[in-house]
């Protein structure tokens, strides 16, 4: 998809980029991805008619493992340092590690356009075009299957207008890593879900550490940023 977008731009003398964050104060572009899983019977198992936002136990079990790994998957879904300006508390982008019907700033959202069995399905909104598409999914897919394995309780539904919550409620939100740096600390600690059934192994972990710190985070942070001119030159 990248590669024709790409070329058919530079056929008409323009440019394509999927970078998150290519402009300050603009919007950024995300990759809301959309998941549910289904039985041999084509049914699909996280709808529920009785449950929250017509969702299964399962499908809820399976966002509390989305949320709970949230800060290890995103050195695989937000992989970049110019990921983290798009994640900023405070506009649309999905920081807030909770689910809901409607809210854009949950990670894990429900979407409510229809009430078909089909359709239903959870969007998980922190991940961004610069992923690696099979390890992103691979790896979100690994989450959400320790979080039904462990029956993992994703917390209670962040159903309120989250921009007008109290600030003691809104700090007490956990909420995606701040940056690359992070993710990738979150990552160290935090993997052994993504190694059953050999679907990641040891080497591959340690593989993308090592390049993300040695190629990406150590040359940003070792290189004057220009605004820091704007700011300091003067001093």
């Amino acid at each position: 998809y990248k590669y024709f977008v790409k070329n058919i731009a530079r056929r008409r003398g323009k440019v394509a980029t999927y970078l998150p964050k290519p402009l300050f104060a603009d919007n950024a572009s995300g990759m809301h991805c959309h998941q549910s899983l289904w039985n041999n019977e084509k049914r699909n198992l996280f709808y529920d008619a009785e449950g929250w936002a017509l969702t299964s136990q399962l499908c809820r079990w399976y966002i509390g493992g989305l949320l709970k790994h949230a800060h290890a998957l995103m050195a695989f879904c937000a992989p970049t340092t110019n990921s983290y300006r798009r994640l900023v508390p405070g506009y649309e982008a999905p920081v807030n590690l909770a689910m809901s019907q409607r809210n854009r700033p949950a990670a894990a959202r429900i979407p409510m356009c229809s009430d078909s069995p089909n359709a239903k399905r959870v969007e998980f909104r922190c991940p961004d075009p610069t992923a690696n598409a099979y390890l992103a999914f691979a790896a979100m897919l690994m989450a959400g299957l320790d979080g039904i394995a462990g029956k993992i309780d994703p917390g209670p539904p962040l159903d309120k207008n989250i921009y007008e919550l109290p600030p003691e409620e809104a700090r007490g939100i956990a909420k995606v890593p701040a940056s690359l740096d992070e993710s990738l600390r979150a990552l160290e600690k935090d993997h052994g879900f993504l190694l059953r059934g050999d679907v990641f192994t040891q080497d591959v972990i340690e593989t993308w550490l090592e390049f993300k710190w040695k190629h990406e985070v150590d040359p940003v942070r070792l290189r004057p940023h220009p605004w820091e001119f704007q700011l300091y030159f003067d001093a």
